[in-house]
């Protein structure tokens, strides 16, 4: 059952207990006992909603930062991961592979404020070696769901 409700609330945190209960084939109790001890686990973090930014008149700039580090000694890159995520400003934080060691992802205002946090907070960092910074443009999908509005082939079709 556990990888199941898993699939299914990762897709709609919304859905309700009984909803959940019928998909599953399983009592609403058992469920909601399941989905508890999920939380208390720390399988389950948290609970979001995926909000398209662009259809508001919110602004928002989100931007990628690759941060490359000198891991220390008996704490690797943990250390230096928590500094950064401790701050508000910053939504995410990931170790990765390739020329970079961390990733990680900003939303403010502007870019001006984004570039603020880079070079007042982020680049004065012991450990840190060198940041590269990408903005996001557009979003077409995001968290598995399609976001950008379906554009239709206006192509005319041609057949021999």
């Amino acid at each position: 059952m556990k990888n199941e409700l898993l699939s299914i609330i990762e897709k709609n945190s919304r859905i309700g207990l009984k909803e959940l209960s019928i998909r599953l084939g399983k009592e609403e109790i058992d469920v909601a006992n399941e989905l508890q001890k999920l939380e208390e686990e720390g399988v389950i973090c948290g609970y979001h909603t995926l909000i398209n930014w662009e259809k508001t008149d919110i602004e928002k700039v989100t931007a990628l930062i690759e941060v490359k580090v000198t891991p220390q000694r008996g704490q690797g890159f943990d250390r230096i991961a928590a500094r950064i995520y401790n701050y508000p400003e910053v939504r995410d934080v990931y170790l990765i592979s390739g020329g970079f060691d961390l990733l990680v992802t900003l939303e403010e205002k502007s870019l001006k404020e984004i570039a603020q946090f880079v070079s007042e907070k982020l680049s004065t960092l012991d450990s840190i070696l060198s940041t590269g910074t990408h903005f996001i443009l557009k979003k077409y999908k995001d968290h598995g769901t399609i976001v950008d509005e379906k554009i239709e082939d206006e192509r005319e079709v041609i057949t021999p």
